[in-house]
């Protein structure tokens, strides 16, 4: 019988995680070309301009913080979000053996809901106080721990996971996703009552990620 396509086609580990970084690198990199400079042609029309003084320099000031400022907070989240989604799937790939056609494509979908967070991220810096803007974001969020939550079940299942990876290693990878997904879920619904309140808390959730510290629940995951 012929030996079947599917049974060695995208088996390469090492092809996926060269993949995995250069998208990572170019959805980093799109982050930051929302943060536009101030237009000098615009500069000299501002009501700020009659005022004399060093207008121009008060100008620029003040487009800065009214201008820049605000899609810094969105920008600083995102970057956070991408590298935590990074270490996290760099995580489950060195703790697979082998990969096979099937994990190798949940993974090109796990990179697809990445290369959707710049545009997540946009709609979310056009205007902070719009509801659906984080509920959006946060479906991008949902996505990106879904996808690793099936990659480490679909793995374990296949038995692609390396002899080093214990069931423990295992169990803490899915409790970790499950843990921040509900945590996720729960700022979100803050934006019922304030969306600040519910970008603050994401973002505090990306820091305890980031910092790791020893924190209840959030230390075990």
């Amino acid at each position: 019988m012929p030996l079947s396509y599917h049974r060695f086609a995208g088996s390469s580990l090492d092809r996926l995680a060269a993949l995995s970084d250069g998208v990572f690198a170019v959805a980093m990199t799109l982050l930051v070309l929302d943060l536009k400079a101030p237009a000098v042609a615009k500069r000299t029309q501002h009501p700020i301009w009659s005022r004399g003084g060093g207008g121009s320099e008060h100008v620029l000031v003040h487009d800065l913080l009214h201008t820049v400022a605000p899609r810094l907070l969105p920008y600083a989240l995102s970057f956070l979000t991408l590298g935590i989604f990074w270490v996290g799937q760099q995580t489950q790939l060195s703790s697979f053996a082998r990969t096979t056609r099937a994990l190798t494509w949940i993974h090109l979908t796990f990179l697809l809901a990445v290369t959707l967070l710049p545009f997540s991220t946009g709609l979310l810096a056009q205007d902070t106080t719009y509801r659906v803007a984080v509920a959006v974001y946060w479906l991008n969020l949902l996505a990106l721990g879904a996808v690793l939550l099936v990659s480490i079940r679909y793995a374990d299942r296949a038995g692609l996971l390396s002899a080093d990876t214990t069931e423990e290693m295992r169990a803490a990878l899915e409790r970790r996703i499950v843990v921040y997904q509900g945590l996720y879920a729960v700022a979100a619904l803050m934006c019922l009552i304030n969306t600040y309140l519910a970008i603050g808390l994401i973002v505090a959730l990306q820091l305890n990620a980031v910092i790791a510290p020893r924190i209840w629940i959030l230390d075990r995951a």
